[in-house]
């Protein structure tokens, strides 16, 4: 059994992420979303999709990078 970093539950079906060198214990998807999904940077939502990479930045969508850095020629997957 390994303990969730989130939220502490000791839980036999635990799961490990290994991300940028780092290892990371966590008891369920939800407490894996909310320490490692990144937030948009326009409207402070956590990007659990694709989302867009735009000057260093990370935005749930296209809408978000065009608004906050002016980006041209991005356009969401329809």
């Amino acid at each position: 059994m390994a303990t969730c970093e989130v939220c502490g539950n000791d839980y036999g079906m635990s799961f490990e992420v290994h991300a940028q060198g780092a290892v990371h214990v966590f008891d369920c998807f939800s407490c894996a979303i909310h320490r490692m999904a990144p937030i948009c940077e326009h409207c402070r939502v956590q990007i659990i999709g694709q989302g867009v990479e735009a000057g260093g930045q990370f935005f749930c969508g296209a809408h978000c990078a065009r608004a906050e850095k002016g980006e041209v020629g991005i356009v969401d997957k329809v």
